[in-house]
């Protein structure tokens, strides 16, 4: 089955929707300075009172971070009981594995240059990660972005890496297009936040929706 993301969490009911509508994922944005931001201590907050009221669930939890000192990230992973960190920023192979925990690394994908040489050009970038023992994230390169600006990119471009690796692919989703996007690209999981959003806040409604998609159009697949 196809697993799901739903990231940038903010508040503790918005948190029980996703792991309720059957969420894989719980991600919380650490990225300094961006819309979605939580602070530690609200972080940590949340996370106790989600363990209390679903201890059964099955959720893992996802710290974002961009180009943040390494102890800071290990700090926070330990501190707010994170189970995985995604990152979002320049960070090398050397860094990801002095993370304590698994990681997920975001890989933009820029669709200059000829099909071929961007779907090489993405491969070797997730043959990296994978190789490391790490997730692979794709999202739409936006100059100056770190990623979350509700843009998609060529889903056949995520279908031709997805032939060769789980990759969570990420930019632009919705109720309305995941369905589509997963038949695309056949990837391992989907990963969305503004496309659940309404006015800038999450809608449980679209998490509900989201998730029913998912579900409904997930294909089977290996666990990574």
């Amino acid at each position: 089955m196809t697993v799901f993301k739903i990231c940038g969490l903010r508040q503790v009911d918005h948190v029980l929707a996703a792991s309720d509508a059957g969420a894989d994922f719980l991600g919380f944005n650490f990225i300094p300075g961006v819309r979605r931001q939580i602070q530690e201590e609200q972080a940590k907050e949340i996370i106790e009172e989600y363990r209390r009221l679903r201890p059964d669930s099955r959720a893992r939890l996802v710290g974002l971070f961009a180009n943040q000192p390494l102890g800071e990230v290990n700090r926070i992973l330990h501190h707010c009981g994170l189970d995985l960190a995604q990152l979002c920023g320049d960070e090398d192979s050397e860094y990801w594995d002095q993370v304590d925990v698994r990681v997920v690394k975001h890989i933009k994908v820029s669709e200059q240059g000829s099909r071929d040489a961007v779907v090489a050009k993405v491969l070797g970038r997730v043959e990296e990660v994978v190789k490391r023992g790490h997730i692979p994230l794709l999202d739409k390169h936006e100059a100056g972005a770190l990623g979350g600006t509700g843009r998609s990119f060529d889903w056949g471009i995520a279908r031709e890496v997805a032939g060769h690796h789980d990759i969570l692919l990420a930019g632009g989703l919705s109720p309305e297009n995941v369905s589509e996007a997963i038949a695309t690209a056949t990837p391992w999981g989907v990963d969305v936040s503004s496309g659940v959003e309404t006015g800038g806040v999450k809608d449980t409604e679209k998490i509900v929706a989201f998730a029913r998609e998912v579900q409904r159009s997930s294909l089977p697949n290996q666990n990574l």
